[in-house]
């Protein structure tokens, strides 16, 4: 590990620090409050690692669920982690084996620093992008570990719990909104969910608004990559 890349991402991912500990913890209290302990909820963070898909684990652990269930609706939870990989070819090019570990631990919340980072001065790049992957991959371990121990403690009322990873969703949705100009890409998307949803109704729209997304972003790729003179500008912005 390169500590010097490790020490220049930690401030960057304090953020998911403090996010992942609350959505972790309630991910822990959920899952102690069906019957498993910390030891699960450790190694299922370790292994799994999908928010989303964990708490929804909790209920198909809950409600012992079909193997081909669960495969399906796993699939149809994290499948917007397609668009992820296809944007993050380049930069994951040239990691060696640390390119799996990337893969695999490509969460929403790391994506979106990863997407957005500017990596400082004298670090070099690759060791900077795993450090972030991770810190935030033990920070989900650390809160989900917790927030098991505290549900076996304290009686603690999980109705409604599961709210803090779609509140998760909307602080990143809001913080990606702020740092880019160009606001093409959120409003294709909220557009094409509505009208996804609005056509095969909530229980299918997922699939087809991810997938027509990913269609009209790559073939609207050019023109939404910054052009050499706004990357100049970007730039010279930063550094005044």
């Amino acid at each position: 590990m390169n500590r010097n890349a490790l020490s220049a991402a930690f401030p960057v991912t304090v953020p998911v620090l403090m996010g992942y500990l609350a959505i972790g913890m309630a991910f822990g209290f959920m899952l102690q409050a069906i019957g498993y302990n910390y030891i699960w909820a450790f190694f299922m963070s370790l292994t799994i690692y999908a928010g989303s898909g964990q708490y929804l684990g909790v209920q198909l652990l809950n409600t012992h669920a079909a193997l081909g269930t669960v495969a399906l609706m796993t699939l149809l939870i994290n499948f917007r982690h397609l668009v992820y990989g296809l944007s993050m070819l380049e930069k994951f090019r040239g990691m060696g084996l640390r390119k799996f570990y990337m893969i695999f631990s490509l969460t929403d919340e790391t994506y979106a620093l990863l997407s957005s980072v500017q990596v400082p001065a004298g670090v070099e790049p690759r060791s900077f992008y795993f450090s972030i992957a991770l810190l935030d991959h033990s920070y989900w371990i650390l809160g989900s570990v917790i927030g098991a121990v505290a549900g076996a403690l304290l009686p603690i009322d999980t109705t409604g719990i599961d709210f803090a990873m779609t509140a998760l969703f909307v602080v990143i949705a809001v913080d990606q909104w702020k740092a880019y100009k160009k606001h093409l890409p959120a409003l294709l998307g909220a557009a094409v969910t509505l009208v996804s949803l609005t056509v095969v109704g909530a229980d299918n729209m997922l699939l087809p608004a991810l997938a027509v997304i990913v269609g009209v972003l790559l073939l609207l790729r050019d023109r939404l990559d910054d052009t050499p003179e706004e990357k100049k500008h970007e730039e010279e912005e930063s550094v005044c």
